[in-house]
């Protein structure tokens, strides 16, 4: 069910939501007992309860440390734990993630945060901005300093670890000499 939600339903307006969560609830509800008061966006499996759950549930409560500025201080809401929890899944599985949005809805500083501190230790993870005035002798040299050499022709990882490859701000770079 979790896959249904995500897979079809995942894609759709805040109005095609509301009937993707009425019409899965009115079909699938006795069996599937979702909450009443929830929507299945709302909740997530609890393989260890066997539960739906709020999805603010599965985060420890969040308390402000005294010691960070205003700026450096980021609220887990409804909408980033949901959103971090599925980029995580997908990553985890070696999927590619696109995550399109209206500027200044905190996808980079929750990707990061994603990132940064919830990824299992052997992954690690390489920041790229792109800008109009980035080359692919830039892109490739940036990439390059990060990967070891295996063999002749065959760079990655050091051992045992995995790359993210996190590219922020996805604007065209400009054309190289061979229109790369």
């Amino acid at each position: 069910m979790f896959a249904l939600v995500w897979s079809v339903g995942g894609t759709s307006t805040l109005e095609g939501r509301e009937k993707f969560n009425s019409k899965l609830k009115t079909l699938l509800n006795p069996k599937l007992e979702y909450p009443e008061d929830m929507s299945v966006y709302d909740c997530c499996w609890d393989k260890a309860k066997k539960a739906w759950v709020k999805w603010t549930d599965t985060v420890e409560e969040y308390f402000v440390d005294n010691k960070l500025g205003y700026g450096e201080i980021v609220v887990p809401t409804f909408d980033s734990i949901r959103m971090q929890y599925l980029k995580k899944m997908l990553i985890m599985n070696k999927c590619h993630v696109l995550c399109p949005g209206p500027t200044g809805t905190g996808k980079t500083v929750n990707i990061q945060i994603m990132l940064a501190t919830q990824m299992p230790e052997e992954y690690q993870y390489i920041p790229i901005t792109f800008s109009a005035q980035t080359s692919a002798n830039q892109t490739q040299e940036a990439l390059d300093e990060k990967f070891e050499k295996r063999r002749k022709g065959v760079y990655g990882p050091p051992t045992g670890k995995r790359f993210v490859i996190f590219v922020d701000d996805l604007n065209m770079p400009k054309k190289e000499t061979y229109g790369a």
